[in-house]
């Protein structure tokens, strides 16, 4: 079963155990309803309903083929179904001219890279309790897109690890947009690799990022609302012109930010 899920139909009960909208494909983002507090496990995350039974899942960049989701409520499992993941394609993308320091970082700074990489891990494992990701989500920032989410690059003929954000060209000084309410869990002006960098988190440890800002307009602790001007575009950090860097990780998964554009959580209101 692929494409859009409307319903997913419980193995156990005639009544739905939960619904779903969104896709089952690699980077794929699922907003779902379940019963309130409900464990649900997507093939080896365990996340939890809320009390009014939301969650949202996601599936990483490399998914396998096939995925089980599965749901748990006062001990039972209630609900358990395997689905295909659709496969996507990935474009590989060549970067020449960058300085030789920002391709392989010199001896001196490796220790602030370790330290920002804590720091990042932190917030990553932020699980805040809210439901921004509720409201649905925009585009924090229209422009060019640049560079979709993905896509293998080689800087200065050198393979890196794929990249896992969405990359869209727009002049210094534009602004940037909370595409969800949410927790700001880590704002920086100075990243090594990032920049200007900040870490929404809009519930159940569903964090996106946001790097190479000219300004940095939130604080960390603060909560956004969807729409909220957080930040200005720039081209801090690693960085070849001006552009924002969106990226979103759910439980350890890269997930493709524009993605988040198809669910409708109101659909299943």
């Amino acid at each position: 079963m692929t494409g859009l899920l409307a319903l997913l139909l419980s193995v156990a009960s005639p009544e739905p155990a939960i619904a779903c909208s969104g896709e089952h494909r690699q980077g794929g983002v699922l907003v779902c309803r379940t019963a309130p507090g409900a464990l649900v496990r997507l093939d080896e995350v365990d996340t939890r309903a809320n009390d009014e039974g939301w969650v949202i899942l996601g599936h990483d960049r490399d998914a396998p083929a096939e995925t089980r989701l599965r749901v748990r409520v006062d001990g039972e499992w209630v609900f358990d179904a395997r689905y295909d993941v659709a496969p996507a394609e990935y474009a590989i993308q060549r970067i020449d001219g960058l300085p030789p320091a920002m391709v392989s970082p010199p001896p001196e700074v490796l220790e602030r890279i370790r330290a920002e990489g804590v720091r990042k891990g932190q917030a990553h494992a932020s699980r805040w309790e809210g439901d921004g990701f509720l409201s649905g989500f925009i585009q924090p920032v229209e422009g060019r897109i640049s560079s979709r989410f993905g896509g293998q690059r080689i800087y200065n003929g050198e393979p890196r690890t794929p990249h896992y954000g969405v990359d869209i060209a727009a002049p210094t000084g534009t602004p940037v947009l909370a595409p969800a309410g949410g927790i700001v869990r880590l704002a920086d002006t100075d990243m090594y690799f990032e920049g200007g960098l900040i870490f929404i988190d809009h519930g159940q440890g569903f964090n996106s990022a946001y790097l190479h800002l000219s300004e940095v307009l939130v604080e960390e602790g603060d909560v956004v609302e969807q729409g909220q001007l957080i930040a200005r575009v720039g081209s801090t950090g690693r960085s070849t012109g001006p552009h924002l860097c969106w990226r979103i990780r759910w439980h350890g998964r890269n997930v493709d930010p524009f993605a988040t554009l198809d669910v409708q959580p109101s659909a299943l209101r």
